[in-house]
């Protein structure tokens, strides 16, 4: 057994197949993993990687097993699941995903492959356990797969919580240990045992809260955006293939990216932290549902259509088009009088923070500060929002906007 001491959840006791997972390439890799991307230019102590995460998810995955009364081979390999959950992430762990999915088909959560090969699989076969088993779980699979990933994984568990810890916000702070309490099974669904639709509640609330604080904050999202532009300048432009950019770590990127003639002015902005500015920040409503529907190409076509008419070289417009705004967890069941009942039907509250979460969407068009308001013109040329909805860099600080509880360092 190893002894880990862990800055959220004290000691971490490692025992089993966990702990000859920990020490393979693909598990090390993750210290070099950032959890929050690029966060970390808006909070500078997060710097926590998907690696100590990883520890954290095993420590909530064995409580939720000594709750559940779910033990011997079972037991073995949703640890294992857990501690494995995240070797699949690329570089700056989400914030460069949907890039990768693009060109590999796969997310992160996708691992059988990577599972099969490696030392990854030759622990778990010395253990007598299937890869495939565990990369089933990793996914969602099956029962036990919900307690790894579902509406009330330990995944969510503890990044809430470690989140709200590294960036400093008070936001993320929930009654895991609670929530790992109250687990049950009613009719094969992972459920919250009665009583605990407020429990429930305080997981979304603090979801809710960090969306707009920490998750969606302007300069996470500027920053992140202009780092998929030089991944996919990378890609577009050098040998390096998708499979290869996906089994990077965070300083392989970079080291890359400053190395890489077409990538090099993108890497030097992101070193130096002198990033694009909101030319444009629009709500919702005030968006047409030709973009809201764009894909990635679309998308693409009216960065370089936006940059022709403010008189910019292509790549230094940057159209960021959130997904429809979701709350996944408010699915989430609780059994209330022995029915099992999704919370978003039970809640009133679950309900407010759905139509909040719309309230905070935003649509954002970047580019070099000295360059926003041709390109804001140029959005009004081209997009077809009205000049009246738009909201500029200068105007965003008095909107009802995504960061209205963070400040920047």
């Amino acid at each position: 057994m190893k002894t880990i001491k862990d800055s959220v959840h004290d000691h971490i006791e490692v025992d089993g197949v966990a702990r000859a997972l920990l020490d393979t390439p693909e598990m090390q890799r993750l210290r070099h993993i950032t959890q929050l991307g690029t966060a970390s230019l808006v909070y500078p102590s997060a710097n926590h990687t998907r690696f100590e995460h990883s520890l954290g998810v095993y420590h909530n995955a064995c409580e939720a097993l000594d709750h559940l009364g779910i033990e011997g081979e079972n037991a073995e390999k949703i640890r294992a699941a857990a501690i494995l959950h995240d070797v699949g992430h690329g570089p700056f762990s989400h914030n460069l995903e949907p890039l990768t999915q693009r060109r590999t088909g796969k997310y992160h959560d996708d691992v059988h492959e990577l599972f099969e090969r490696g030392a990854v699989g030759e622990v778990l076969r010395e253990h007598d356990i299937a890869p495939h088993e565990i990369a089933d779980l990793v996914a969602g699979d099956g029962k036990y797969g919900q307690i790894v990933s579902g509406e009330l994984d330990v995944d969510r568990m503890d990044y809430l919580v470690r989140d709200a810890h590294h960036t400093g916000v008070p936001y993320g702070t929930i009654d895991h240990a609670r929530l790992l309490r109250e687990l049950t099974f009613a009719d094969g669904e992972l459920v919250l045992d009665e009583g605990n639709v407020q429990t429930a509640e305080s997981l979304l609330v603090a979801r809710a809260l960090m969306t707009p604080t920490v998750y969606g904050h302007h300069v996470a999202r500027i920053s992140k955006a202009m780092l998929r532009q030089a991944g996919e300048r990378l890609l577009d432009t050098t040998d390096t293939t998708p499979e290869e950019f996906r089994r990077m770590d965070d300083h392989d990127l970079l080291y890359t990216l400053r190395n890489t003639e077409s990538t090099a002015e993108l890497a030097r902005r992101f070193d130096h932290r002198d990033l694009f500015k909101r030319a444009v920040w629009a709500e919702y409503e005030d968006v047409p549902e030709s973009l809201l529907a764009a894909d990635h190409e679309d998308i693409r076509g009216w960065e370089l259509e936006l940059a022709d008419r403010a008189g910019l070289s292509a790549g230094e417009v940057i159209l960021d088009v959130p997904g429809e705004p979701s709350m996944t967890e408010s699915s989430t069941r609780v059994l209330v009088n022995g029915e099992a009942r999704r919370l978003d039907e039970q809640s009133p509250l679950v309900q407010a923070l759905q139509s909040a979460q719309q309230a905070q969407w935003r649509l954002g068009v970047y580019a070099p500060e000295e360059a926003t308001d041709q390109v804001r013109s140029a959005v009004v040329r081209t997009l077809d929002i009205e000049e009246s909805a738009l909201v500029s860099e200068v105007g965003a600080g008095l909107h009802a906007t995504l960061d209205q509880f963070a400040e920047e360092p």
